[in-house]
């Protein structure tokens, strides 16, 4: 857990790269996108927790068709800012079969976790599977996975607010920021 004041410290010196209104504007624009690709396929709808927690609650009552929702907990981050080795803490469901999936995920930086998540989810019988993901980080290095629906871009830096976390403080933040480059 990060200390009050050092939480406060890296606020203060982030840089605010997406405002409240473009956070809000994206998760509108991706609800119209997965409505119009979705809207017929009664989806199970998959949140990745803890980092989509924010993204779901405020897309999901834009979609507007049915669907079933569960969430899946894998982590790569732990209480590092660099990704390290996968640790599943809540698997995806074995209802999958049969069934068109959509998993949410806050960003998308090397698509590792994501590509694994798809990995299971298909080994387990799904007959298709998307992800959308709020945010994309422009590492300029190949990713083993395409998100489907893309809100923002991200600069190639440690980011937080909206569902991410910066040492498990500000996930509550309207906005994105970066943190101060060192």
């Amino acid at each position: 857990m990060l200390a009050a004041e050092k939480a406060w410290e890296i606020y203060r010196t982030a840089d605010m790269i997406h405002s409240a209104q473009e956070v809000s504007d994206t998760v509108r624009r991706l609800a119209s996108e997965i409505s119009a690709q979705l809207a017929d396929k009664q989806p199970l709808v998959l949140s990745v927790m803890s980092g989509a927690t924010v993204f779901a609650g405020q897309l999901l009552p834009l979609l507007e068709f049915p669907l079933d929702f569960g969430y899946v907990q894998v982590s790569r981050y732990g209480d590092a800012i660099r990704g390290g080795q996968m640790v599943w803490k809540v698997p995806p469901p074995v209802n999958v079969k049969g069934r068109v999936v959509l998993v949410l995920d806050d960003i998308l930086d090397e698509g590792i976790t994501l590509a694994e998540i798809r990995v299971s989810v298909l080994e387990l019988g799904a007959a298709a599977c998307y992800s959308a993901v709020f945010a994309e980080k422009e590492t300029g290095r190949p990713k083993p996975i395409h998100a489907d629906f893309v809100g923002l871009s991200v600069p190639d830096r440690y980011v937080f607010g909206f569902g991410m976390d910066v040492h498990g403080a500000w996930r509550n933040l309207p906005a994105i920021y970066a943190m101060k480059e060192e």
